[in-house]
């Protein structure tokens, strides 16, 4: 499975960029940046990572700084794929 692919096809669906993300590289930054991720997304962003890919997020396993570019939510998720 392609981590990044996986991330950027969540973020499109759960925040509804009609595609955007297709553009998206891992220096593009989230949060602050992309109106659509506000706090209710990232929690719809978790819940929804969790259940397609079979991983638990701890609430204090995240911060703003999981959510500050593609390159460090795709890095966190695959923290949590590799264990």
């Amino acid at each position: 499975m392609n981590v990044e692919q996986e991330v950027l096809k969540v973020l499109d669906e759960v925040l509804s960029l009609g595609g955007r993300s297709a553009s998206f590289t891992r220096e593009t930054h989230l949060l602050g940046a992309i109106p659509e991720l506000d706090s209710m997304a990232v929690v719809s962003l978790i819940t929804t990572l969790e259940e397609r890919l079979g991983v638990t997020v701890d609430d204090d396993a995240i911060d703003g700084a999981t959510f500050a570019t593609v390159g460090s939510l795709v890095d966190f998720v695959d923290g949590l794929l590799t264990g």
